[in-house]
């Protein structure tokens, strides 16, 4: 690390001071936020060490890594193997973009983001199953199939998951509901990657994502909305049981 590096390290460091116990990893992501948007860092600036910034806030480290793990799903920081993170380039031009930071932490906003997610869903499959092309049905079937494929591979399933949902936003034809949807789930995905644990959770979510794609196929706004609703309902159970067992 270069003088100027270890010095901005150092500076960085000290301006954060230790943090009372509480949503930790919440309090974490906000306090950094705060910092790196407060014009006292540069663009580009390379973070302390995780090691650095958990004693610095007064915290663990696993509380540190997963605050930067959310703030770089937001595009804040970027990792860069074997060089270290670093504060991305133009985050005031960034942060109007995305919604506001505080839906992404704590409770009750992330219950309310999760509701609103489900409802957005829902509306996104009823409008799919009116525009739906045989093309993006083809596609949906192929990310069924590879969630199928890779229910003892979660971080798999949870990738072709994610993409069968995009595709439905995207047969939706609109792109603001579309545009909407991909910024909710990005700010959930910290609790998204949490919310299958087993295989059991795996094959029941497959078995929702068939019906509701049997339903598109159809056509039928009213069957495919039901199908969603009851996907949503269960995936948010899931989705919240694991954010409260973080808590």
């Amino acid at each position: 690390m270069s003088a100027n590096s270890a010095a901005a390290a150092a500076h960085m460091t000290a301006a954060l001071a230790p943090m009372e116990q509480g949503s930790v990893v919440s309090e974490v992501a906000e306090r950094l936020l705060a910092y790196f948007t407060s014009g006292d860092i540069a663009p580009g600036t390379r973070l302390p060490a995780e090691r650095q910034l958990a004693t610095s806030l007064g915290v663990g480290r696993s509380a540190v890594r997963e605050a930067l793990a959310a703030l770089e799903i937001l595009g804040i920081v970027v990792v860069r193997p074997g060089s270290g993170t670093y504060l991305r380039d133009g985050v005031s031009e960034l942060l109007p973009r995305t919604l506001s930071w505080g839906l992404m932490l704590g409770e009750p906003r992330t219950r309310e983001l999760v509701e609103l997610r489900s409802g957005l869903e829902v509306q996104a499959v009823e409008l799919a199953a009116l525009r739906v092309t045989d093309e993006a049905l083809e596609r949906m079937q192929a990310d069924l199939d590879a969630m199928g494929e890779n229910l003892d591979d979660l971080a798999a399933f949870v990738e072709a998951d994610a993409a069968f949902h995009r595709e439905i936003a995207a047969a939706s034809g609109n792109l603001v509901l579309e545009e909407l949807l991909q910024s909710i789930r990005s700010l959930l995905r910290i609790w998204v990657d949490r919310a299958l644990t087993d295989e059991g959770h795996a094959e029941a979510a497959l078995k929702e994502h068939a019906a509701i794609l049997k339903a598109l196929e159809k056509r039928d706004s009213a069957a495919v909305a039901e199908t969603m609703r009851a996907h949503m309902e269960t995936a948010s159970k899931r989705l919240l049981a694991g954010f409260d067992a973080a808590q």
